[in-house]
């Protein structure tokens, strides 16, 4: 009785409050969802939910689900569905909101199931669901995703062109969340630091590839992001920079083209984050020919200063507020699944450590970058070290640059190569490609953004 009179009071102390625009966007999306209007509920869930978060809620919470009942005839699916809407946007801008606020039950799909949305919410769904209910996502990989995309590998599949369906128009509705989950376990693999088990999640996708991740631009960026970010904690530096300056400089091209997706906060953190781990990854790993030019730009723009000092081995403290700022909010393997400083200073701790024992190798790395053929007692002579000490130093130079791909393979990801004939040091430095073809195309598009702009003036 007591909790029946709380709700009722919260009922109509929020009811008196509720503009008439909310009351009508509740109303016309539950009558779109009851009559199976997909493209009407899509532009309401897209679009008009994120205006009106912008311009009534954006430092406030939405009524509860019990005071917009009497505007959904008190449908209690439909108003499982609103929770999610409601709860997903106080997660993302208010503060304080824990994980367990947002925790929903498993009726969303019932909801997807009748009405047949598209990626966007597959996508939302999972990144709700993947932290709060693993045993959910583990039910989701029972589904046959892995051999559907193993097939479609050989062209015995068309999945990503037909985004899931069967050539016999059946149901997508298991697929493709088993193709998101991969994805969610991606992510929660790298918030409780398990790098590996996460790619291994994720290898059935090829991510050089477009595909049905790509397909919505929240998902393509979380991906590539935690894709990126497991293997820079796995050493993996040059696959790290091939990835995050691709992502970069898509959105260089694209940003503003999503500034009304209800997702445009996530792309613009992500991308400020992904350009971060990309100076640390330039720093730890220098490289010539992996970043394009438009985004070395930027990059140097934000973070040169603070390049220059980490390559001089002076910049501990600009690797750790990188790092900080830069990954993800780390958990612990508990029952408690909240953001844990003891996870986040032992993810820190192993990345300051191999941030030291970088360092002691960059000036071997300046010195072979000087001389293409110096013998070791010189080499030695010119560092202050005994011969012994520096053969040991280049093992380990050559350690640091060589890493375990996916595929079992070694691969290096160092700018330049070097070998020892009895005791000469032969170095060889791999010259950048200059894309001339890029360079031009670069400038005939402003020369011609320029023309388009002076016949735009009116002359008197």
């Amino acid at each position: 009785m007591r909790a029946a009179a709380a709700s009722g009071a919260v009922t109509a102390s929020y009811t008196n409050y509720i503009p008439e625009s909310v009351k009508s966007f509740v109303s016309h999306l539950y009558r779109y969802i009851r009559d199976g209007d997909v493209s009407g509920a899509h532009v309401l869930y897209e679009e008009t939910f994120h205006r009106l978060s912008a311009d009534l809620y954006r430092d406030a919470p939405w009524p509860p689900a019990e005071a917009v009942a009497a505007y959904c005839d008190n449908d209690q699916f439909f108003l499982l569905l609103y929770r999610e809407l409601t709860f997903r946007h106080a997660h993302a801008r208010l503060p304080g909101l824990t994980l367990k606020h947002r925790i929903l039950i498993l009726v969303p799909i019932l909801f997807v199931s009748y009405i047949g949305v598209r990626n966007q919410k597959w996508f939302a769904l999972v990144v709700v669901y993947c932290v709060d209910s693993p045993k959910f996502i583990r039910e989701l990989n029972k589904s046959l995703i892995r051999e559907i995309l193993e097939r479609e590998k050989e062209g015995l599949e068309q999945f990503t062109v037909m985004n899931g369906y069967d050539h016999d128009d059946g149901s997508n509705v298991l697929k493709m969340l088993g193709y998101y989950s991969m994805i969610g376990l991606l992510r929660v693999h790298c918030l409780l630091g398990d790098y590996c088990t996460g790619l291994k999640f994720l290898s059935p996708i090829d991510i050089s590839e477009q595909g049905v991740y790509t397909t919505v631009i929240g998902s393509c960026i979380s991906t590539i992001y935690h894709y990126g970010f497991a293997n820079f904690m796995m050493h993996r530096y040059a696959d790290a920079i091939h990835q995050f300056n691709r992502i970069l400089l898509y959105m260089l091209k694209y940003k503003e083209y999503h500034q009304k997706s209800p997702q445009y906060d996530l792309l613009l953190k992500k991308n400020e984050q992904m350009y971060a781990l990309l100076a640390i990854c330039l720093s730890l790993c220098p490289q010539n020919n992996l970043t394009d030019e438009n985004v070395s730009i930027e990059l140097k723009g934000r973070y040169g200063t603070k390049m220059t000092k980490m390559l001089r081995c002076d910049g501990e403290k600009y690797y750790d507020e990188l790092f900080s700022f830069a990954c993800p909010k780390f958990i612990a393997a508990s029952p408690s699944v909240f953001y844990n400083q003891d996870a986040h200073r032992l993810q820190l701790k192993l990345f300051l450590d191999e941030v030291k024992q970088q360092q002691l190798l960059l000036g071997v790395r300046s010195f072979l970058k000087l001389f293409s053929v110096i013998t070791i007692g010189k080499l030695a002579q010119h560092m202050g070290w005994n011969e012994t000490s520096l053969r040991a130093i280049l093992m380990a130079y050559t350690h640091k640059t060589h890493a375990v791909d996916n595929d079992g393979n070694i691969i290096s990801s160092a700018d330049f190569d070097f070998y020892i004939d009895e005791d000469t040091i032969h170095a060889t430095e791999s010259k950048s490609i200059k894309h001339h073809n890029d360079y031009f195309l670069t400038h005939i598009l402003k020369f011609e953004e320029v023309i388009g702009e002076l016949a735009e003036l009116q002359v008197y």
